[in-house]
């Protein structure tokens, strides 16, 4: 028996936020590998299209911003009518920027928010009422930085960690009605986002300062694979790579570590060049800026 003749996402319709490149992209096509009908929402509608076209199965595009409250309205409904009501959602979509708070551009640093966390809450408000037909399960696209700060990097942790809070709320509110609620904490990807970011000394310097397996990228299709057997399997937690999991009992001990090495190694840095602000990282960013004025919208 195949993959997909197995799987139960076989014939369901899967909602995928963020899906133009980069992780969303390598989600859809997992989704439809296993037999799913992925409907792929995001900026960019030529490259949904590309994706689509790639699948090995039947899909929905529809551009939306999904800050843009009415416009998710009518992706949902567009959904609806067209493949039916969903019986997964992932909640990818996200941007990331970075340099000192202080020197940030405020509507960039708002923007991290409101794609990151008031996006994806209005995700899952749009697409509740599905889920609750379908017994369905939200999955909430995380980070490490939801379990652990790091300085020049304070909209991107902050929205991560609201995320992590909502979908603990969420769950708890749903849970009697069997919709399911997932968080995928997920380490540095191979996407065009982290491949920007590494353009720039401070954040390239963040990432060269963790420990040797925190620094690993991983690539975006195996991180795919793993987050969508656990959403087959309805996980509230998903750790991408596995050690993250790790993570969780020491948290609390993650702010003391951060800010003694920061005291040391910042300082350092400033000494070489200055801390620059990098602005929204990433081609999705990009097309984001040019559709809604100042931001980034991207897949991670």
């Amino acid at each position: 028996m195949t993959r997909a003749a197995r799987s139960p996402l076989r014939g369901r319709v899967v909602v995928v936020t963020g899906a133009a490149r980069g992780l969303g992209a390598a989600l859809a096509h997992e989704v439809a590998r296993r037999g799913g009908v992925p409907a792929l929402l995001g900026h960019e509608p030529d490259l949904l299209a590309r994706v689509a076209a790639r699948l090995p199965g039947p899909a929905l595009v529809h551009e939306v911003d999904i800050t843009d409250a009415p416009a998710l309205r009518d992706a949902a409904e567009e959904v609806r009518r067209r493949l039916g009501r969903p019986s997964a959602v992932i909640a990818n979509a996200g941007v990331a920027e970075g340099g000192p708070f202080a020197s940030s551009d405020p509507a960039e640093w708002r923007r991290v928010i409101e794609v990151n966390l008031v996006g994806s809450a209005q995700t899952a408000r749009v697409f509740l009422p599905d889920l609750t037909a379908t017994a369905g399960f939200y999955l909430q696209i995380a980070s490490l930085a939801s379990m652990g700060a790091a300085p020049m990097m304070s909209a991107y942790c902050a929205s991560k960690a609201g995320v992590e809070a909502f979908a603990h709320s969420l769950r708890a509110e749903v849970a009697h009605r069997r919709v399911g609620v997932g968080i995928a904490y997920l380490n540095w990807m191979d996407t065009e986002m982290i491949r920007d970011a590494d353009q720039h000394a401070v954040l390239r310097e963040l990432r060269g300062h963790m420990p040797p397996p925190a620094r690993r990228v991983y690539r975006a299709d195996v991180a795919a694979a793993r987050v969508v057997r656990g959403l087959e399997r309805r996980r509230t937690a998903m750790y991408v790579p596995a050690w993250l999991r790790l993570v969780q009992p020491v948290r609390a001990a993650l702010p003391p570590v951060v800010l003694r090495l920061s005291r040391h190694e910042l300082p350092r840095l400033e000494e070489r060049e200055p801390l620059l602000h990098t602005g929204l990282l990433g081609a999705g960013g990009d097309a984001d800026r040019t559709a809604a004025g100042t931001g980034g919208q991207d897949s991670r």
